[in-house]
């Protein structure tokens, strides 16, 4: 797609109708699992926003954030979903999408957003570290259960969660068209591009990659490592973890 969608804030009853229906075009999520109607309507209540793409009057892609309180009551936004239709991806519009809410944070004096991801998702993890600059610091075994989403392909629901620290000079950097200032590499956590093959066909060996890339980042982790970077080669997508004191 060329990049001609609109984003815009969902405010009304049909517009987290439309939010719901493209759950089940995306995702193909059984009713169980699916964000429902009052959620988006909450959300929208309570300090956190829901974004619509459009093409046309069409709905090609949503995201969802709900307000979060963390110890010594910081206030932050937890960016719970978001989802593009397949034909519009790899175009930008989850980027756009994601700069929307980060828009909509400043405005309400935040300066960090977070949000859970699987880490054999590698297109995702590049995406959220090296076209957004978040960090990772935090690793959750099988946060959400088995789900009924054909792209989990039964497996645990590992995840990650991203650090956007919305106004950070590594953030800010990036979207000035800079470049992002690296810190000395001290891990690498590296998985196969063949992940999306495997999880489809080979659930025992998938499962291995997942069990072994679990250890390495809870082993990392605990030495105080953070995600700072991604590598992409023609053979893998590589984590790169380094030391981190602050945002």
């Amino acid at each position: 797609m060329a990049g001609g969608e609109k984003i815009r804030k969902l405010t009304l009853y049909p517009e987290f109708v439309e939010a719901v229906n493209l759950q089940k075009a995306i995702w193909g999520f059984d009713e169980v699992d699916l964000l429902p109607v009052r959620l988006f309507v909450t959300a929208s209540k309570i300090g956190g926003h829901s974004f619509g793409a459009y093409d046309g009057n069409r709905m090609v892609g949503f995201c969802i954030a709900i307000p979060g309180i963390k110890p010594g009551a910081k206030s932050y936004l937890h960016s719970h979903m978001l989802g593009v239709m397949k034909e519009y991806r790899d175009a930008g519009l989850g980027r756009r999408m994601k700069l929307a809410q980060r828009e909509d944070a400043i405005r309400q004096g935040l300066d960090l957003i977070e949000w859970t991801f699987d880490p054999l998702e590698i297109k995702n993890a590049y995406f959220n570290i090296e076209r957004l600059g978040a960090i990772v610091r935090r690793f959750v075994l099988n946060q959400y259960g088995t789900t009924s989403s054909p792209l989990n392909a039964g497996l645990p629901t590992d995840r990650c969660t991203a650090e956007w620290w919305l106004e950070s000079d590594r953030v800010e950097a990036l979207l000035a068209g800079g470049v992002m200032k690296r810190p000395e590499i001290a891990g690498r956590i590296s998985i196969t591009n063949d992940i999306y093959t495997i999880k489809a066909n080979d659930f025992a060996r998938a499962r291995d990659i997942q069990k072994r890339v679990a250890d390495q980042f809870r082993e990392y982790f605990a030495k105080n490592l953070a995600v700072t970077g991604f590598e992409r080669s023609a053979e893998n997508g590589t984590y790169l973890l380094s030391p981190w004191e602050s945002k």
